[in-house]
């Protein structure tokens, strides 16, 4: 286990976005979380990641309550994310966006960067270097001096996949990476989140592609109007009643 998810809540304006919602995450696995808009799956990216501070319940990460902390603070730990909406710094180009990712692992203090000292140069260089390597890795070191919003949508999400790589986290956040994908396009992202795996990143998967969902996750998990109603294998999620009841309308697959 990486991470544990115990009783979280928290509230918006009184309503309850989630509910005491429990569930572990296995390390070097894939996890999904599904479940209808509005169902509080980002909502919960967000409490994981320090945007939000939870109400109660705790998040266990490498045994360490996490609930509470700063964003900075969680990405520090070795935890990252990629967002619904793609969020990429429009005036850099494709390698300089990967590069800030990389840059919270730096060492160089304001002064030696300032001053551009020896040891900030040859740190500079090696984040580019590691930079380089992610690029390579998701398929767009060819791309490297484009500017991002020259990019087509899929490889717009393969950079960002990229940069949040390059902090080289141990738990990968990945919300709604298929959003806007075509057939194609979504296979080839399966694909690329299976390789991410297999470097030893656990992944945790908020998506509404079904297909993608079931073929590449080890567990899922289902939310419905802030509440946990199911958590297995996708075989188990595709034919538990209380999941078609409420979202899926007919099984997955049916």
């Amino acid at each position: 286990m990486i991470i544990s998810i115990e009783d979280i809540g928290i509230n918006f304006g009184g309503v309850a976005a989630l509910s005491n919602v429990s569930f572990v995450v296995n390390a070097e696995s894939i996890k999904a979380i599904i479940g209808p808009n509005g169902a509080g799956k980002t909502t919960l990216f967000n409490l994981i990641t320090g945007v939000y501070r939870p109400v109660s319940g705790r998040i266990i990460y490498d045994g360490v309550d996490i609930a509470g902390k700063t964003p900075d603070a969680v990405a520090a730990l070795g935890i990252t994310r990629t967002f619904q909406n793609i969020e990429l710094f429009s005036n850099m180009t494709v390698l300089e966006n990967v590069m800030v990712g990389r840059h919270v692992r730096s060492r160089s203090g304001f002064l030696s960067c300032a001053l551009r000292l020896p040891i900030m140069v040859g740190e500079e260089r090696r984040i580019q270097e590691s930079a380089r390597e992610h690029l390579e890795f998701v398929g767009l070191l060819e791309k490297a001096d484009a500017m991002p919003l020259s990019l087509p949508l899929g490889h717009q999400r393969y950079l960002e996949i990229a940069r949040a790589l390059a902090l080289e986290p141990r738990l990968l956040l990945l919300d709604e990476p298929a959003a806007g994908l075509d057939e194609k396009e979504t296979e080839d992202l399966g694909e690329l989140i299976r390789r991410i795996r297999e470097r030893g990143v656990t992944i945790l998967l908020v998506e509404h592609d079904m297909s993608l969902t079931m073929e590449i996750s080890d567990e899922i998990v289902v939310l419905d109007y802030g509440k946990k109603i199911a958590d297995g294998t996708p075989r188990e999620i595709q034919y538990n009643k209380k999941v078609i009841d409420a979202y899926l309308g007919g099984g997955i697959g049916a």
